[in-house]
């Protein structure tokens, strides 16, 4: 780990039950803003360490600057010792399906009693509603909530190339955190919150929803849009190369002119 003195969450520790992207990245975010994290990993280890093809950097990028501890959560040594480290924890972070703390004995209520000035932030696939008991990946919540048919060309939806929700969830989820750690220095109660896939998804693609309210016609994919400027694209070079120009003022458009010696 990198030295986190003089950081603004220094001092602060994190307990993080977690996999995959969402819920390391929260923890990542808090951990490069100095928080000492502790993953509790299942006995052979996080799966997510073992992911090939396209899975092969979710482990190294998201859990960098972390400290990791292997234990059984099912044994009552392991499960007594794990709660003994979140008695101590100012926060804790899981992204497990819902239900499976709770089953396991770690779910909010069971670390409320022991510790009630704990910030419990639970990282999901969607937030209270009809489908708040399911569970979701990046993917799946970039084709429900529109991201998909934003991005790829007409009748053609494509996910963006990178886990973009997922990450997104990790880092409204530390907002959350940050936001209740800053309530708590007031009230010195804890709290629980709790962060989703779909609706991160949905912030996305707000804009495009405005859009519709503003204008009454329905967004077209990005690859069709009508740009709100005149120079905003990719454009072929003499060498056989491509560059991305956009002009979104006046005074760029003059310094385009001025660069490209255009009257």
């Amino acid at each position: 780990m990198t030295d986190k003195q003089g950081l603004p969450l220094a001092g602060v520790r994190v307990v993080e039950f977690t996999h995959m992207v969402m819920g390391p990245a929260a923890g990542l975010m808090l951990a490069d803003l100095g928080a000492d994290i502790i993953r509790v990993e299942p006995a052979k280890g996080d799966n997510t360490r073992r992911l090939a093809g396209s899975g092969a950097g979710y482990f190294p990028m998201y859990n960098r600057n972390k400290r990791s501890l292997c234990v059984d959560l099912k044994s009552d040594a392991g499960k007594e010792l794990v709660l003994k480290l979140c008695d101590k924890a100012d926060v804790v972070i899981e992204n497990f399906r819902p239900g499976t703390m709770d089953r396991l004995g770690f779910g909010y209520e069971a670390i409320k009693a022991r510790n009630p000035g704990v910030i419990y932030c639970s990282e999901k696939g969607f937030l209270s509603g009809p489908y708040e008991q399911r569970t979701a990946l990046d993917e799946v919540a970039q084709m429900m909530g529109g991201l998909a048919y934003m991005t790829g060309p007409p009748g053609q939806p494509l996910r963006a190339g990178a886990s973009v929700i997922d990450v997104q969830g990790g880092m409204f989820g530390a907002l959350g955190i940050i936001a209740a750690l800053y309530q708590r220095n007031a009230t010195g109660e804890g709290q629980q919150v709790v962060a989703s896939l779909y609706e991160s998804t949905v912030f996305l693609v707000g804009q495009h929803m405005a859009q519709f309210a503003v204008t009454g016609k329905a967004a077209a994919p990005m690859p069709a849009r009508v740009s709100a400027w005149a120079i905003y694209q990719v454009f072929e070079t003499g060498d056989d190369d491509q560059v991305f120009v956009g002009v979104v003022s006046e005074k760029q458009w003059k310094l385009l002119c001025e660069a490209f010696y255009l009257d």
